[in-house]
């Protein structure tokens, strides 16, 4: 279970997958970015561990550091950024009733996975 898996934006690792919850260490290079999404079955509890960015909740921007905790429910517009010039590092706890990948409703990706 603690395979890395490799994405445009930088890597994450599966550290907890159960029926419950699913918890992901998830880490974006320097001027990277995750895609606009959301998700329908999953809420997600995002707790920055190191770096810098910005997280944009449907219409809203706000700065994430070291310390941040955002909430994500499902169906809300999210992605994260990195601003910064290291490694932004954070964890992801999700919990609902489904945490599959293909649960994932891509509106802007500039790797082109839309």
């Amino acid at each position: 279970m603690n395979n890395i898996f490799h994405r445009p934006w930088g890597t994450y690792q599966i550290l907890v997958e159960d029926d419950n919850c699913k918890v992901k260490k998830i880490i974006v290079q320097p001027g990277q970015k995750l895609s606009l999404q959301s998700h329908e079955k999953r809420n997600e509890l995002w707790q920055i561990i190191d770096g810098d960015g910005e997280v944009t909740l449907n219409s809203d921007i706000k700065p994430v550091f070291a310390g941040s905790t955002i909430h994500i429910p499902k169906k809300t517009i999210h992605r994260v950024e990195n601003t910064g010039n290291k490694p932004l590092i954070f964890i992801e706890v999700q919990t609902g009733e489904y945490f599959g990948e293909d649960d994932i409703k891509r509106y802007e990706d500039i790797y082109g996975r839309i």
